[in-house]
């Protein structure tokens, strides 16, 4: 696997800042986002990625905005896509192989993409560093090659490393083809699962094309073995680590998706549908609506299921049940990968688990543990289990084990404890950041003045969860304490004042709790403070202060002046590096 992976990613290197020949590469790649504000930071990244030649050439890079109002989802966004296609390229989107990559959400899970995106997360590992976009356009580098003219849907935030033994990966069937992994059951219950027909088993290897009777998405276990959804591998050997014994067991699994393709025909028929529509209102998921349509094992149980979606709205169950009417009967084919991982890098846990504690991951990707930094090897931990990229450390400066620095400058003083993030930070004074906690610094522009705000939170904080009423408030919990508790530190009043947005949804991301400074390193400064002042059960003052949310801190980011950042730490690195490189 780790092979077959470093493969990918050397083609992907020659290709990268160089013109690709018709049918080398992608036509048309397709990023989505959330809002006009996201659009502009992809917008700004794509054209500094192309202008430092870290992109393959002659490609058309496209960033679509989902319409204003209603999250749509992922399905939703799909149709909007195929609509801005059509607009964009008349009859000739029919001749092209396109990958679209939705990367439209906030990332709340991992706020550090929040500002600039999902698909531009950084990885510990390239030079210059790789973001996922890179990764993803790498890890697929073979299939635009063997496509029909169609579209790849995959999201921003998962990894999918295989190996095929130099089998050919072929997209070209009419209807839907998606990728499976086999994974165990536990795995399944977060992710879709294919019933596969038994009758299409082909030769077993390391790749299967097979036929999928019927999808299930996120299934319970006990509805995987209803299906006919679980497999088992007879005899497999199992480890005893405290005895050290080998023993052999039954292992049961399921297949799991990723990414799926569509052809043209399908994606005519897609578009043809939501022309129909005046307006679409509700959320649909490209993977839950669209693939358990398909397959002659198809039912409509999952048309009343709307567990999954943040909004519920009347159009929704009406939606779904025009696209199962339009989908029915429809081939999913699987293309079934023996020896292949599914990653997700979606939630601080999995972020910080993978770039630091020797994950498979780490090991098949090559991740390092000091990706284009400057970390002299005096600093007082250059533990190989923590992890920098791109950031200029101080000699004085100690990072524990298992915390993650990226696009920041930590004076000598700094001390970082462990399962910690740092993102676009300066801190040039004395400061303690605590064991699992999440620092993430932010330019924004208010009444044209360029001014910074810090977010600080615990690694655990639930930054998604919301309450409708302010009775519900002592749930919410910051580093462990409940936000009420924090308020009083903090003096600041529970009112209606406090909370941006919508008011019946209350919660960490819309608490205006984070001061806003005229200076970077104020800015952690006093977000340390404030953090300070909860651990210790100590005052600390925050209503003379201008103060923001992360969902405000977002709307005013500037995204220049967050670039610009990044821009000088790679500057002075390169130079550095040429220096090192001149003296030798």
């Amino acid at each position: 696997l780790r092979e077959a992976t470093q493969r990918r990613l050397a083609r992907f290197a020659q290709l990268r800042g160089k013109t690709t020949c018709t049918g080398e590469f992608w036509d048309v790649v397709v990023i989505t986002a959330a809002d006009k504000k996201q659009e502009s930071a992809y917008q700004k990244q794509l054209s500094e990625k192309l202008r430092r030649k870290e992109l393959p050439l002659g490609v058309d890079y496209r960033v679509f905005v989902d319409p204003p109002g209603q999250k749509i989802g992922n399905g939703g966004s799909t149709l909007h896509v195929l609509q801005c296609l059509e607009e964009l390229y008349g009859d000739k989107w029919a001749s092209l192989t396109i990958i679209l990559i939705h990367s439209g959400g906030y990332s709340q899970r991992l706020p550090n993409a929040s500002a600039l995106g999902k698909i531009f997360t950084a990885l510990p590992f390239g030079t210059p560093v790789y973001q996922m976009l890179e990764l993803k356009l790498a890890m697929y580098i073979d299939f635009p090659t063997h496509m029909k003219p169609g579209i790849l849907i995959t999201c921003a935030d998962d990894i999918e490393l295989y190996s095929t033994s130099h089998q050919v990966i072929k997209f070209d069937k009419p209807g839907f083809t998606a990728l499976a992994h086999p994974s165990d059951l536990t795995v399944g219950t977060t992710h879709g699962v294919f019933v596969l027909d038994p009758s299409s088993l082909s030769e077993e290897g390391e790749l299967e094309y097979r036929f999928c009777h019927q999808f299930l998405h996120k299934p319970n276990i006990e509805r995987m073995h209803q299906s006919g959804a679980v497999l088992v591998k007879r005899n497999v050997s199992q480890v005893n680590s405290e005895e050290h014994r080998h023993s052999k067991m039954d292992f049961e699994y399921v297949y799991t998706d990723s990414l799926f393709y569509i052809d043209h025909s399908i994606a005519k028929k897609l578009l043809a549908f939501y022309k129909q529509m005046e307006t679409l209102c509700c959320e649909i998921d490209a993977y839950g609506d669209f693939l358990q349509a398909l397959g002659p094992g198809a039912t409509q149980d999952y048309i009343k299921n709307t567990a999954n979606v943040t909004k519920e709205d009347s159009q929704l169950i009406e939606i779904k049940q025009k696209l199962f009417s339009l989908l029915k009967g429809t081939a999913l084919n699987v293309i079934v990968l023996n020896n292949s991982r599914f990653y997700h890098i979606g939630t601080t846990k999995e972020y910080l688990f993978h770039f630091t504690f020797g994950s498979q991951l780490k090991l098949e990707l090559g991740l390092k543990s000091n990706t284009f930094s400057i970390f002299p090897g005096k600093a007082e931990n250059s533990d190989k289990s923590a992890c920098i990229i791109q950031s200029i450390i101080d000699a004085g400066c100690s990072i524990a084990p298992g915390s993650v620095i990226e696009y920041s400058r930590l004076g000598p003083e700094v001390s970082v404890g462990t399962n910690s993030i740092v993102s676009g930070s300066c801190i040039n004074s004395k400061a303690d950041i605590p064991s699992n906690c999440f620092l993430g610094s932010l330019s924004v522009r208010i009444n044209g003045n360029l001014m910074y705000v810090s977010m600080v939170f615990g690694v655990e904080d639930n930054l998604k969860k919301n309450v409708k009423h302010f009775s519900g408030i002592h749930s919410l919990q910051f580093f462990g304490v409940t936000l009420l508790q924090c308020l009083d530190l903090w003096d600041l009043k529970l009112s209606d004042q406090l909370f941006s947005g919508d008011k019946t949804s209350l919660g960490l991301w819309t608490a205006r709790i984070f001061p806003i400074c005229s200076t970077l390193s104020d800015s952690v400064r006093m977000s340390l403070k404030m953090l300070n002042a909860v651990q210790h059960k100590s005052a600390f003052k925050l209503n003379g202060f201008k103060l923001l949310s992360i969902e405000e801190m977002l709307f005013y980011k500037d995204v220049e002046d967050m670039l610009k950042f990044r821009q000088e730490i790679y500057k002075e690195i390169s130079l550095q590096r040429q220096k090192e490189k001149s003296d030798l």
